[in-house]
């Protein structure tokens, strides 16, 4: 079957770098081969939010006006809002790399899911601090601590972002490293990696350097993972994020 392949990156980092958008190609020649498409046209938005319906921007309008089915890396390089997901299932085809077999009832229902889980998340943050807010007026030491606390953190980040272009840029390149690391780690643990000592071999073997430009070891690999919150399953495909 002939496809066409959408990678979207959504920083200008992610996109000069190279790595954002090599690992969504991964993952989409490994699901090509094992399913027998031919990727015949390659289609690439750098620096798009995925806020933006998937047909309004540039370069994912062409690959749906191509006509031949779309494939994306994971769910959200399309888009993580759900209507946008169901509105291309009535218009469009297009598969996932990630899901190779799933089906668009399946498809629909892991949109839904994602996005109750971030309308949950941030619901429960509300909640919380309403209750925190609530338990201050109250006169809740505890809680009034809590609260000057993250008036201090606030203040001090509202300084930070402040101070000039030059600590901002340096705040955008630290968020894109860690989406870029987040997608290489994902990417190696779909190709096979099964332990942190594997998924270390895996990043040197991409040349792939950390933070500080040296090599990895399983316990630099454990505590990014750890922080950007990705787990190893020992039967791959991983659950992604």
């Amino acid at each position: 079957m002939e496809v066409v392949a959408y990678y979207r990156v959504s920083t200008k980092g992610q996109g000069e770098s190279g790595l954002g958008l090599e690992a969504q190609r991964e993952y989409i020649r490994i699901a090509a081969e094992a399913q027998g498409w031919d990727v015949v046209a390659e289609f690439e938005d750098v620096g798009v939010s995925g806020s933006i319906h998937p047909l309004e921007r540039p370069a994912s309008a062409k690959a749906f006006a191509d006509g031949r089915p779309v494939v994306v890396a994971k769910l959200d390089r399309l888009s993580r809002d759900v209507e946008h997901i169901a509105g291309l299932m009535k218009r469009s085809v297009f598969k996932v790399a990630t899901m190779p077999n799933a089906s668009t009832v399946e498809l629909h229902l892991y949109a839904v899911l994602a996005e109750q889980e971030r309308h949950f998340i941030s619901q429960r943050t509300k909640a919380a601090l309403a209750s925190l807010d609530a338990r201050a007026e109250a006169g809740d030491i505890d809680a009034l601590h809590s609260l000057a606390n993250r008036e201090d953190k606030l203040r001090k980040g509202r300084s930070m972002l402040n101070r000039g272009k030059g600590q901002d840029t340096q705040r955008q390149q630290a968020d894109a490293r860690a989406a870029v690391l987040g997608d290489a780690i994902e990417n190696c643990i779909f190709k096979g990696a099964t332990s942190y000592q594997a998924v270390a071999d895996c990043l040197v073997a991409r040349a792939i350097p950390t933070a500080r430009g040296g090599q990895w070891s399983p316990t630099a690999v454990m505590r990014v993972m750890q922080r950007l919150g990705l787990h190893i399953k020992k039967n791959p495909p991983l659950s992604f994020r």
